[in-house]
């Protein structure tokens, strides 16, 4: 399936797509976001990460403020085509608390069987 764009996704209700975001050298696993078609369209246009933020209701590309950039090195999508997977070279910190990664000393822990 090498042909799919942008309306090739399948978009939830509200119109968008869960993104993982994956550094592209490491496969360390670095955010999730999301994205809609325009979202989508200037990611592929400028190669650097756009979301929306559904908090705030507006595009955002990641280091325009906190300069921790996120440049795209692929752009897939699963199975489904319901869910985003981009590659990026990421520079700086990934969360905007500051940690590499969103998921930098969260686990849960595993209980026994």
């Amino acid at each position: 399936m090498s042909s799919l764009d942008v309306t090739s996704i399948a978009w939830n209700d509200a119109g968008l797509a869960p993104v993982i975001v994956q550094q592209h050298d490491t496969r360390e696993v670095l955010m999730l976001a999301w994205m809609d078609a325009e979202a989508l369209r200037r990611t592929m246009a400028g190669g650097r990460a756009v979301y929306w933020s559904r908090s705030r209701q507006e595009y955002w590309r990641k280091g325009d403020t906190s300069g921790s950039t996120q440049r795209v090195v692929r752009i897939a999508v699963d199975c489904d085509a319901d869910t985003i997977l981009l590659q990026v070279d990421q520079q700086g910190a990934a969360c905007h608390t500051g940690s590499r990664t969103c998921f930098d000393g969260r686990e849960l822990p595993m209980s026994e069987a």
